[in-house]
């Protein structure tokens, strides 16, 4: 459980719902027999999510996720994880909606799971507008309506979480949504204007100061390295938050190929933030060390008997444009690694990335294995991955199939002339 958010616990139980094994330092003896998250199972469902229910243990709001234990083909217990509600309270502090906004999990029988703030108790959502009018029209939207749980009228945003049974919403009030957006127009203009003002002034008074003492250059050196330590600070954050949303994914039940694809994806984001952090490049990036650090993560993520070779300019490409290509090259160094080289065959995958022009770049990106239907590979996520990366870099690709599969790509990534 150490990767799970917020307060948990977990228990195992017998047939007769009395606890065996519990996380609980003190666990009371309180029959859980009635609750659904166990009699559903004793009836023969194999697992169950439950309501919003409140703990018999101590009283507060939780939600359960329970599986049948079965020996022999007769049902013997069940092992149970157990979340607070306010687990929530974390997600809306983050996502800084504003005063009066929630966030909630809402099951797809209508029944509340989980909110935040927390409501007074259980609620039956069922014969709420988002039931009965919005998710027969379309499973993720937008409305406006009062809520059942406290009666505020709200703006409230939905999406059906994929492969649960959860239906995921947030909401803000409507004049506590526009409040701070006008209210950052203003300070934003505010401190344009002063900004503006301010250069000015401090370009002319710095030069003055450098004339008349050069000694206080070294303050100017301290104020520089702060502002590097917080861009610095900034980054790691992102990609802190990156790996967060890895964990996240690693708690759904989605699909093993799924997941690693999304893994490898954010990894692939996660490398642009380290480079930017690590070598203090907070405007431009190394396409030597951002191209070598992906490929690398994903030959160990695969544990693949493949060699790599690298053949890379010293490019230097945009913090823009770090992202697309780290995505790219994850994207087409993937498919070599799964369709390129089956049953655990060694191989070799040449990486490759050469100036064209002032702006302009060429990627090749090589194997020697036995190579992969390409039209089954384009109607994937991937590939239309690839499309709309190349798009927005204004680039052409080309896949070529002569003793493997190459793929060649040109595109603008090059930061400026002096860059390279």
């Amino acid at each position: 459980m150490e990767n799970l958010p917020g307060q948990v616990q977990a228990y195992v139980v017998d047939r007769g719902g009395v606890a065996i094994l519990s996380t609980e330092t003190e666990i009371k003896p309180v029959s859980i027999t009635d609750r659904p998250y166990f009699s559903e199972l004793a009836k023969g469902a194999k697992r169950h999510v439950s309501s919003l229910l409140i703990s018999r243990q101590n009283g507060e709001q939780i939600f359960v996720f329970s599986r049948r234990i079965e020996r022999n083909g007769v049902f013997a217990g069940a092992a149970m994880v157990s979340f607070q509600a306010n687990l929530l309270g974390e997600i809306l502090e983050s996502a800084d909606l504003g005063p009066n906004s929630t966030v909630g999990l809402i099951r797809r029988d209508g029944q509340l799971v989980a909110r935040y703030p927390l409501p007074s108790g259980p609620l039956d959502m069922s014969g709420y507008v988002l039931f009965t009018e919005h998710l027969p029209k379309s499973p993720n939207g937008t409305y406006f309506a009062i809520s059942p749980a406290d009666g505020v009228t709200r703006e409230v945003a939905y999406r059906t979480v994929e492969g649960t049974d959860f239906i995921a919403v947030s909401s803000v009030g409507y004049d506590a949504g526009m409040r701070p957006f006008w209210n950052d127009v203003f300070i934003a203009v505010a401190l344009l204007c002063v900004a503006a003002v301010g250069l000015i002034t401090a370009a002319s008074w710095i030069r003055h100061l450098l004339a008349r003492d050069a000694a206080r250059s070294t303050s100017l050196s301290v104020a520089l390295e702060e502002n590097q330590l917080l861009l610095r600070e900034i980054h790691h954050r992102v990609k802190n938050n990156l790996q967060a949303v890895q964990s996240l994914i690693r708690m759904q039940r989605l699909p093993d190929e799924t997941q690693k694809s999304l893994f490898d994806r954010i990894a692939a984001m996660i490398s642009v933030h380290e480079q930017i952090y690590s070598r203090d490049q907070y405007s431009r990036v190394s396409a030597r060390h951002l191209l070598t650090s992906v490929v690398d993560t994903l030959v160990k993520s695969y544990g693949s008997a493949v060699e790599v070779e690298y053949a890379i300019n010293d490019i230097v490409v945009s913090a823009d444009t770090a992202t697309p290509l780290a995505l790219l090259t994850n994207e087409v160094v993937t498919n070599c690694l799964k369709y390129a080289f089956p049953d655990g065959r060694s191989g070799r995958i040449t990486v490759s990335l050469k100036t064209l022009s002032e702006r302009r770049a060429c990627l090749v990106i090589a194997d020697n294995g036995v190579g992969f239907d390409r039209d089954s590979v384009r109607s994937g996520m991937g590939s239309r991955l690839i499309t709309g990366v190349m798009s927005q870099l204004h680039g052409e690709f080309i896949y070529q199939s002569e003793g493997g599969t190459t793929f060649i790509a040109e595109m603008d990534i090059i930061e400026d002339a002096g860059a390279r």
